[in-house]
């Protein structure tokens, strides 16, 4: 990369003025890749078990990178998302008593985006700019504007148009990095009640997830078409371009 991470989220907190650091999301899938990150990145693990949206409050509120293994993950949805449990009874029961039909839940509950049953020992939030290896995802909190220039920067940079969001009943964050990993696409959808009790998410926040081998092609697209229009310092002006009163002068 041309951009470190450290440069890439300095756009990205100073361009578009995000609230909290940006979330490099990793996933490790053998205990040599777990040990080796400890070795080489300052963390702390949840001192009990936690939701992950509770362990990305660490990550993008107190800039702090987090590492932990199943055994610290206290959110059943984001261990059926990590691939860290299968699919039981219970869960789909619980899911019916909300939907009122056995059928539609177990549909729901099979077609959330998961992991391989088993296929990773671990994972890491922490603030992209402190990642010293490279992350899969890249998960952003933030609200309308901040998301929809994110959405357009990328698609112009991939050449797709238009996005087609998936959003889940649940799991938006765990689901949603999950779904960014395996499709390797760009994803937004808003926070889901978990996210919401658990994650701190009380401003209304929209999840956006950008694989992180897109990621500095979108945020040099960024650059150049939002943060670097003289007209337009920022994506959203709140200034309505058809009101006559909303005017100033230069002087000299």
């Amino acid at each position: 990369m041309s951009l470190s991470y450290r440069e890439i989220e300095d756009v990205l907190m100073q361009g578009l003025r995000l609230y909290h650091h940006p979330i490099a999301v990793t996933f490790f899938s053998t205990d040599e890749e777990v040990s080796y990150f400890k070795q080489v990145t300052r963390h702390v693990v949840p001192a009990k078990p936690l939701t992950f949206c509770q362990w990305e409050i660490a990550a993008r509120m107190e800039g702090k990178t987090v590492v932990a293994e199943k055994k610290r993950l206290g959110c059943c949805p984001a261990k059926i998302s990590f691939g860290w449990e299968d699919i039981g009874e219970d869960d789909i029961n619980f899911l019916t008593d909300a939907y009122t039909d056995f059928e539609a839940a177990k549909m729901i509950m099979n077609s959330k985006p998961r992991l391989p049953l088993d296929s990773i020992k671990a994972i890491s939030v922490g603030p992209l700019g402190k990642a010293v290896i490279p992350p899969q995802v890249i998960h952003l909190y933030c609200d309308n504007m901040q998301s929809h220039s994110l959405a357009v920067a990328y698609m112009k940079a991939m050449k797709i148009h238009p996005l087609r969001p998936m959003v889940c009943e649940s799991s938006s964050a765990c689901g949603g990095s999950v779904f960014c990993h395996q499709e390797q696409t760009f994803n937004l959808s808003p926070c889901c009640k978990g996210s919401y009790n658990s994650g701190k998410t009380e401003r209304g926040e929209v999840n956006v997830f950008i694989p992180a081998t897109h990621l500095e092609s979108t945020v040099n697209c960024l650059v150049d078409t939002v943060l670097n229009n003289e007209e337009e310092t920022f994506p959203g002006p709140d200034i309505c371009k058809n009101c006559a009163l909303i005017t100033f002068h230069e002087q000299s």
